[in-house]
C-alpha cells in the first residue's frame, strides 16, 4: 500500500531561511511605502524564491499493514473447575477463535493462567502486564478475560491501550458456605488453653432452607471428631489445650449442603507445635564430688528449665560441733517437693545419692508412684548404688531397669554404644559428633568407675568393659526411667583426654525422659514441601517397612520404605491433592496437612465483575455473563463505549510497517527560478511605464 505525503527539505538551515524571510518582508513593506506600483510582483516572486528554498517535495512510503492483536486471557485456575466453569470456558475460546479469524487484519493470542504455587491467588493483571510486554502496544486492539472475576491483583492493572472485557463464567444464582479460621497460633503452651477463632460464611444465592446453624466436627491428630452446633455469620471461639509435644494437626469441618458449589472450603486444618513453657527439674545430689556440678552447670544453662537443687551436705549422724550460727536457720522444703508438688516436676535426677534418713522411704514411694503417673526419674548411680545403702533397696527399686550386682568395677575404659543404642535416638549418630579415634573406635576420653549391674527390664544403649551395661532406658507406666552406671560423666565435660560429648548425650538424655517427640524412639513422622511429602519411620526393630498413606479422598497409597540409618526408614513421595493425610505403619500413626488450611482460590467462589470493575471502567470496557450468551463483536474507535447489552468492541489500531520511502520534488528549480524572473520582469516593466 502506497501513502504519499508533502514534507520541506530546505536548502538552507530554517533560521537562515527566516532571516531571509524577514528581510523580504521588508522590502516589501518599503516598496509599499515608496508607492512602487509593482511591489506586489516583486513580493511574488519573492515568495516564489523563498518557496524554491524551502524545497517542497513528495514523500512516498511503501506501507505493509499490521493485523490487530486481541489478547485472551484464560483463567485456569482451581476456583475455574467448579461447576460447568471449565466447559463454559472452553465454548468461549471455540466461539471466540472463530469470530476473531473471520474478521481480516485481525489475530488472536490466547494466554492462559494456573494456580500461584506461592498461595496468592488468581495474578490476572501480574501476567496480562508480562504479555503486553511481549506484544506492541500500537497493535494490542482489545483485552479480553475469561474468568470466574476473582482475581487477587487487580489493584496492579496496567494501563491499557485498549477496551479490557471480562466475560464471566459460573451462575446468577451460585452460593456456597465455608469455614474461616481466623485465628490459629503456629505454637501453643502445653497443658494451656489456647483460643482459636472461625466463622462459617454463606456467599451468594443462598437457599432460605440452607439458613440456621451447621454441625461443626473438630478432631485432633486424626482422632474421633467432637461435634458442635454453631451459628452461621459469627465469630466462635474455641478453647483448646494442647497435651503433647510437638505438631499437633487440628481439623475443622463442616458437612456440604445440598446445592453449594464446593466442599473444598468447607474445612480448614490448622498445625500447632505445642512447647514447654518451663521445663521443672528437681536434682537431688548425694555425697559431693569432683562432677558434683555437671548436672547443675547443664540445667543453669538452659533458660528454659525452672532447677531446683537438693544437696545433702551434712547428714544426720554428721556430729562436727558446727555453731548454730552457722547452719541454716531455714529447713529445706522435702515434704512440700517429695510429696505436695511432687507431681509439678518434669524430671527428678538422682546423681549420686544414697538412702541416709534425708528421705524417708514414703517419699521414695512416692516417687514411685509419680513415674508411674507419668514423670521421669534419673539415677546417675556412684558407688554406693551397690551397697546396703542404695537406692535399688528403697521403693524405687520396683521401677529401677537394673540391679546392682555389689561390685564397683575401677578401671579405665571408653564407653561404647551398643548395636540398639545405634538405632535409639538418645545415642543414634553420637560417634559422629566427636573425632574417631585411631583404632576407628569412638575418639572420646575414658571413664574410670562402673557399677556392675544385671539388667531386669529397658532398653541398655551403652556399654562399659567387657559390654556390661552403662546406660538402660525403660518405660515404666505411662512415665520413664533412666539409670546412668556411672559418675564420671564429668570427665567429658573437664576435656580429659580429648573429652566427649557429654553435653549432647545428657541433653538428648533429658529431653527423651521429658517425652519430647523428636526422640521417641518408636515414632511415625511426616514432613511436607509443597506437595511433596517425606515420611520417616523410627524404630527399634528390624526389617522391612511399608507406609500406608490415605489421602484426603479416602485413596490408600502404600509405599515401601529404604533403611536410610540403623532404626531409620524413610521414603518420599508427590502427593497429588491438598488436604489431610493419614499415614500407618504397624502400631505406629501420624497424620500431615499438605498446602495452606484455606487455599485462596476457594476463599470467595462467587463469579463477579466487582474486583475488576475499576479497571474495566477506566478502558470503557463491559462484563458480561457467558450463561447469557456469547457477545457479538463490533469494532469502535478509539475512547468510545466499548461494550453493551449482548456486545463487546474491540478498537482497531490500524498499524503498520514501512518498507520503502522515496522523495521526489514538487515543482523542478529551473521552473520557480523562471517564475521568479519573469514576475521580477514584469513588475520592472510596469513601473518602467508609470
Amino acid at each position: 500500500m502506497m501513502q504519499g505525503s508533502v514534507i520541506f527539505s530546505p536548502l538552507l538551515p530554517w533560521p537562515v531561511l527566516g532571516g531571509v524571510a524577514a528581510l523580504v518582508g521588508v522590502l516589501i513593506l518599503f516598496g509599499l511605502a515608496r508607492g512602487l506600483g509593482g511591489w506586489w510582483l516583486r513580493s511574488l516572486a519573492a515568495l516564489v524564491l523563498l518557496g524554491a528554498l524551502a524545497n517542497p517535495s513528495l514523500q512516498r512510503e511503501d506501507r505493509e499493514t499490521l493485523d490487530d492483536i486481541v489478547l485472551l486471557m484464560v483463567d485456569r485456575s482451581a476456583s475455574q473447575g467448579l461447576s460447568d466453569r471449565t466447559d463454559q470456558t472452553d465454548r468461549a475460546i471455540t466461539a471466540l477463535k472463530a469470530r476473531i479469524a473471520a474478521r481480516e487484519g485481525m489475530q488472536l493470542k490466547v494466554i492462559e493462567l494456573g494456580d500461584d504455587a506461592q498461595n496468592r491467588g488468581t495474578l490476572a493483571m501480574g501476567r496480562l502486564a508480562q504479555a503486553l510486554a511481549d506484544v506492541p502496544r500500537d497493535r494490542v486492539a482489545g483485552v479480553i478475560l475469561l474468568s470466574d472475576g476473582q482475581v487477587h491483583d487487580a489493584d496492579r492493572a496496567p494501563k491499557l491501550p485498549a477496551p479490557l472485557q471480562l466475560l464471566l463464567t459460573g451462575r446468577a444464582g451460585d452460593w456456597d458456605r465455608r469455614l474461616v479460621l481466623k485465628n490459629a497460633p503456629a505454637f501453643a503452651i502445653l497443658d494451656e488453653p489456647v483460643t482459636l477463632v472461625l466463622r462459617i460464611e454463606d456467599q451468594g444465592e443462598v437457599p432460605a432452607a440452607a439458613g440456621g446453624p451447621v454441625t461443626l466436627d473438630i478432631s485432633i491428630d486424626g482422632g474421633a471428631p467432637q461435634q458442635f452446633r454453631v451459628p452461621i455469620g459469627q465469630d466462635v471461639e474455641f478453647p483448646l489445650t494442647l497435651k503433647h509435644g510437638g505438631r499437633n494437626v487440628i481439623q475443622f469441618q463442616v458437612p456440604t449442603a445440598d446445592g453449594e458449589l464446593t466442599d473444598r472450603n468447607n474445612a480448614a486444618v490448622v498445625q500447632i507445635n505445642g512447647v514447654r513453657d518451663r521445663l521443672r527439674v528437681l536434682l537431688v545430689s548425694g555425697r559431693p564430688y569432683a562432677g558434683g556440678r555437671t548436672w547443675r552447670n547443664l540445667l543453669k544453662s538452659d533458660s528454659s528449665v525452672d532447677l531446683v537443687h537438693f544437696t545433702i551436705l551434712r547428714p544426720p549422724e554428721k556430729q562436727d560441733n558446727v555453731p548454730v550460727s552457722e547452719l541454716s536457720l531455714i529447713a529445706f522444703p522435702t515434704r512440700e517437693l517429695f510429696l505436695d508438688k511432687i507431681d509439678e516436676f518434669d524430671l527428678i535426677i538422682f546423681d549420686r545419692y544414697e538412702r541416709r534418713g534425708i528421705l524417708p522411704s514414703l517419699y521414695l514411694d512416692n516417687v514411685r508412684r509419680y513415674v508411674e503417673d507419668g514423670g521421669a526419674v534419673l539415677v546417675a548411680a556412684g558407688p554406693a548404688y551397690a551397697t546396703a545403702d542404695s537406692l535399688f533397696r528403697s521403693p524405687l527399686g520396683e521401677i529401677l531397669p537394673a540391679a546392682p550386682t555389689s561390685r564397683v568395677v575401677e578401671m579405665g575404659y571408653r564407653p561404647a554404644i551398643t548395636e540398639l543404642g545405634r538405632r535409639h535416638p538418645v545415642t543414634e549418630g553420637l560417634e559422629a559428633l566427636w573425632p574417631p579415634g585411631t583404632d576407628g573406635e569412638a575418639g572420646w576420653g575414658r571413664w574410670f568407675r562402673l557399677v556392675e549391674m544385671a539388667p531386669i527390664s529397658g532398653d541398655t544403649i551403652m556399654s562399659g568393659p567387657d559390654q556390661k551395661p552403662l546406660l538402660v532406658l525403660d518405660r515404666i507406666g505411662q512415665g520413664r526411667v533412666a539409670l546412668l552406671a556411672s559418675d564420671h560423666a564429668w570427665l567429658w565435660a573437664r576435656g580429659f583426654e580429648g573429652g566427649g560429648p557429654q553435653q549432647e548425650l545428657l541433653r538428648r538424655l533429658a529431653h527423651w525422659m521429658m517425652k519430647e517427640p523428636e526422640l521417641e524412639e518408636e515414632k511415625l513422622l511426616a514432613t511436607a514441601q509443597g506437595q511433596t511429602m517425606t515420611v520417616t519411620r523410627r524404630t527399634l526393630g528390624e526389617g522391612a517397612r511399608d507406609v500406608e498413606i490415605t489421602g484426603p479422598d479416602g485413596a490408600v497409597t502404600v509405599l515401601p520404605m529404604a533403611e536410610i540409618e540403623p532404626g531409620r526408614f524413610q521414603t518420599v513421595w508427590d502427593a497429588p491433592d491438598i488436604g489431610l493425610y493419614r499415614l500407618k505403619e504397624g502400631d505406629q500413626e501420624a497424620v500431615i496437612a499438605l498446602g495452606p488450611s484455606a487455599p485462596r482460590e476457594f476463599e470467595q467462589t462467587i463469579a463477579t465483575g466487582a474486583p475488576l470493575a475499576m479497571a474495566v471502567k477506566a478502558t470503557r470496557g463491559g462484563v458480561l455473563r457467558l450463561e447469557d450468551g456469547f457477545p457479538d463483536i463490533r469494532l469502535v474507535r478509539q475512547g468510545r463505549l466499548a461494550a453493551g447489552r449482548g456486545w463487546i468492541g474491540l478498537t482497531p489500531r490500524g498499524a503498520y510497517v514501512t518498507r520503502d520511502v522515496s522523495t521526489v520534488s514538487l515543482v523542478p528549480g529551473w521552473l520557480l527560478l523562471l517564475l521568479a524572473a519573469v514576475l521580477s520582469l514584469v513588475a520592472w516593466l510596469r513601473e518602467g511605464r508609470r
